[in-house]
């Protein structure tokens, strides 16, 4: 007996041992798949041949491989993959905060009666006698001062440890209301709007203090259909730091986006995602599986099933860099006025191109086509000449001049390739700063 109570410990002594071993290692190979959709070559190299061909994708399945691998494969990449998503959040969620909108709004209050008024005045005499109703006094209004009250509410996240957050501009549109920064632990603190852009939608605020948690940059110039990421924000303007999933579901997107005040701005080069995006992330992160931001929540198409939109993290970056190094955003400036030339504008004045920018006047004698003393100026460039190319890169209606100037900094030089008098050139300009 003793001999065999011996065996028997032994045996459950080399199963937990064993257990611990896969355990250990299956988990350490889902972390490692974690944020890869590749095999790590060097990884494999490394290990027994008997587990890299387990591991390693066989050309030709054969056997138990043929129906055990790639379930084991598939299980591997989805613990990843969520051990990745969890991961991503734990980092980047601290940082990212709620905006409350605050302005002080009039108080009304609600009256009866009017001394000039004649039912009022017989009313009060006559409201004893049967038969005497001169119906009831109307309510009016009148203001009785103002009161603070939070009027909206979006989303932002820090980028520095020392309280410079970014959102949208729409988010913080108002010059007349205050803003105040809700963490992620419920602290409040009050934030100072350090620049609107007036090109793209966004914007920085500041909150003194250091030390504050923040999200590092992504390259938006990296992403790829199909990628995974995340969203977090504050959803519907309630529910904070609410998380949501998906991939990038298409790249350098064009849209019309409204504010709900019947205002609206064209967005170029955007990110579409079907992380679900709802009113109130306006500013929030998009992020990647490394819990870096790629982008900044900003639009949602009304009526859609997860149809969302992001500014690319890169054009951010300028911002961000801009305000950090002169306390301005500065943006760079050409000098034209122009309409973008589409196949029913080039067929109505039979043009010899369907692209471009075309230089024109605008609606009165003094919005000149080129500005006088501009880079276009300096640079020979005059009305209806047509802007075909800056760069190598064709000026179209998904790419207009606008946006592709907004891809340099002031001071740069660039090359327009132009048609002037019917023939095509190439010049180049200074690109300097929008005033």
């Amino acid at each position: 007996m003793p001999e065999k109570k011996t065996r028997l410990s032994t045996v459950i002594v080399v199963s937990i041992v064993t257990s611990t071993i896969f355990a250990t290692a299956f988990g350490f190979m889902a972390g490692f798949v974690a944020g890869n959709d590749r095999w790590d070559a060097a990884f494999l190299n490394v290990m027994p041949m008997q587990m890299r061909r387990l591991l390693a994708p066989p050309e030709v399945p054969v056997g138990p491989e043929k129906y055990v691998l790639p379930f084991l494969r598939g299980t591997l990449k989805q613990v990843g993959q969520e051990k990745a998503v969890v991961d991503a959040v734990k980092k980047a969620s601290p940082a990212v905060v709620s905006i409350v909108i605050s302005k002080d709004v009039p108080v009304m209050e609600q009256i009866y009666g009017n001394s000039f008024d004649p039912n009022d005045y017989f009313q009060q005499f006559f409201k004893d006698f049967p038969g005497m109703n001169f119906g009831a006094p109307q309510p009016q209004y009148r203001q009785n001062g103002t009161q603070k009250q939070e009027v909206g509410a979006g989303s932002g996240f820090f980028v520095s440890p020392d309280g410079d957050i970014i959102t949208n501009r729409h988010v913080v549109s108002d010059e007349t209301a205050d803003y105040t920064v809700v963490m992620q632990d419920g602290k409040k603190l009050p934030a100072k709007v350090l620049g609107r852009d007036t090109v793209n939608d966004i914007a920085m605020l500041k909150v003194e203090g250091d030390s504050f948690p923040f999200i590092t940059f992504g390259d938006s110039d990296k992403i790829e259909v199909g990628q995974s990421v995340i969203a977090i924000g504050y959803a519907l303007g309630r529910f904070g730091n609410s998380v949501s999933s998906g991939i990038i579901s298409g790249v350098q997107r064009s849209i019309q986006a409204g504010d709900g005040f019947n205002q609206s701005e064209s967005l170029y080069d955007v990110i579409q995602t079907d992380a679900a995006i709802n009113p109130g992330n306006s500013g929030g992160p998009l992020l990647n599986l490394r819990g870096e931001a790629i982008g900044v929540n900003v639009a949602i198409v009304e009526g859609s099933q997860s149809i969302g939109f992001s500014l690319p993290i890169n054009d951010v970056k300028k911002v961000v860099d801009s305000l950090k190094a002169t306390g301005k955003i500065v943006r760079p400036f050409l000098g034209v006025r122009y309409v973008q030339i589409t196949k029913d504008l080039q067929q109505a004045n039979q043009l010899s191109v369907d692209h471009g920018a075309l230089v024109v006047r605008g609606q009165t004698n003094t919005d000149l086509a080129v500005m006088p003393g501009s880079p276009a100026d300096l640079a020979g460039i005059v009305e209806n000449d047509i802007i075909l190319e800056i760069d190598g890169k064709a000026i179209t209606e998904d790419y207009p001049l606008q946006q592709a100037i907004t891809k340099f900094n002031a001071g740069d030089a660039v090359k327009l390739k132009i048609m002037h008098k019917g023939q095509e050139k190439t010049v180049e300009v200074k690109l300097t700063e929008k005033k």
